[in-house]
């Protein structure tokens, strides 16, 4: 079992920053995949960015590629999400997940969630 605690949200004006975080403690291998998802209100949950934990390997969105980076400390067991350029459009719950193995782009395809953080970009 494997459990993700999500912190770092919060209200930004257009252009600032935020970095988020993902707590993860439980049973963890180095193939785990993290990806960070958002959903906004009346839309379907997105994909935002992941990282295979074990090598780092990182994908991302087009609508966030050049502003939002993914990382992880293998150390405190966190993956980040640092949001740079924040746009209105990216306002929505953002949702860490996580899968035994690989990573995929479709909310689906992970088996666990953390509880989700706000962050409102005002313009």
């Amino acid at each position: 079992q494997v459990q993700l605690v999500e912190s770092g949200g919060g209200l930004v004006q257009a252009g600032g920053s935020l970095r988020l975080s993902c707590a993860v403690s439980g049973r963890t291998f180095s193939t785990y995949g993290m990806g960070w998802f958002r959903q906004a209100p009346g839309k379907e949950r997105e994909f935002v960015a992941a990282i295979i934990w074990g090598d780092s390997r990182t994908y991302y969105a087009d609508s966030v590629k050049g502003r939002f980076t993914i990382s992880r400390d293998n150390v405190k067991n966190t993956v980040y999400l640092q949001m740079n350029s924040l746009k209105p459009e990216d306002t929505a719950v953002y949702y860490c997940a996580a899968r035994p193995s690989l990573v995929v782009t479709t909310p689906r395809g992970y088996d666990y969630w953390g509880q989700g953080t706000q962050v409102t970009v005002s313009s």
